[in-house]
């Protein structure tokens, strides 16, 4: 669903990657929600005292296993206690974790001597739901991130290098270049900053072997028989501009600390940084294997 101001003024740019307290405040609710209509019954359940089946949420059973599995929240009350937002990183953990156990709750059997119901679950629609309510959270406050229908939470590339990335189809003919490359966008949707500039790594290697590809007896050859292809021979301006980017990305990444980390090379310090390298050598490498022979 999207509300009128979205339909007039179309969605807000989904760029932010730290949630606040606006945001935070509707997942906690919308956490709380599941716990009171016993949705997360489908993990946790509390049973019917005559063994007739589950009947709700065993809400303290829920909360232990969340502080097991997401460590480095706060173990000595709900998350609801908390003064401020939990780490980014915690939040997206507890999305992942929530979604793993929710399950639909659909009333069976009235029990009238303890006044419930007895339930059982639907746990592909109650994933479908989660997952609807989540995401509606993410887009009405501009955050960068999807909850997938695996349950699984991916940042959202800046807005232009997001498509490219999702149409990109990796069959450059050499299976370990293909790896590399899909290793390199799994790493760089990653919601977690350590891991993206890991992407970069990624990419850099994938960018040294693609330059062996060419051909030609040493690599130097083997680059140009590349540049030379994809910018064709009646564009000799381009092939110029091909070769002084080629080369100041090789700059970049021997000077910058990417493929190593030498203590004379320059450390990235912000994650705008990283997107910038990233859609620089992303484009250059999809440009040459869009055109490859």
């Amino acid at each position: 669903m999207r509300y009128f101001s979205e339909r007039e003024e179309g969605e807000r740019p989904r760029e932010r990657e730290e949630i606040g307290d606006g945001p935070w405040g509707g997942i906690l609710a919308l956490i709380r929600a599941r716990i009171e209509d016993g949705s997360f019954g489908a993990s946790y359940p509390v049973a019917c005292e005559d063994g007739r089946g589950p009947t709700g949420c065993d809400e303290s059973a829920f909360w232990r296993a969340l502080w097991a599995d997401v460590p480095t929240l706060q173990e000595d009350g709900r998350l609801e206690f908390f003064d401020k937002p939990p780490r980014t990183l915690d939040i997206l953990d507890t999305i992942e974790f929530c979604w793993r156990c929710v399950g639909h709750p659909v009333r069976g059997k009235y029990h009238e001597f303890f006044d419930h119901y007895h339930l059982r679950f639907d746990i592909e629609g109650g994933r479908g739901e989660f997952r609807e309510s989540v995401n509606r959270i993410f887009r009405r406050n501009g955050l960068a991130y999807e909850l997938t229908e695996q349950g699984r939470v991916e940042r959202l590339a800046p807005p232009a290098l997001r498509e490219a990335l999702a149409s990109a189809q990796f069959r450059t003919g050499e299976p370990e270049l293909d790896r590399m490359l899909a290793k390199a966008r799994r790493k760089f949707l990653d919601p977690d900053e350590a891991i993206r500039r890991e992407a970069l790594e990624a990419l850099w290697d994938a960018w040294e072997r693609l330059k062996t590809l060419g051909r030609g007896r040493d690599k130097k050859a083997q680059v140009a028989s590349i540049l030379d292809h994809a910018a064709g021979a009646s564009s000799p301006g381009l092939r110029g501009a091909l070769e002084r980017e080629a080369k100041e990305l090789n700059w970049i990444g021997n000077h910058l600390q990417i493929r190593h980390s030498e203590t004379t090379q320059e450390r990235l310090v912000r994650g705008e940084q990283v997107d910038y390298l990233f859609h620089r050598l992303f484009g250059l490498i999809q440009m040459i294997l869009r055109t490859k022979e």
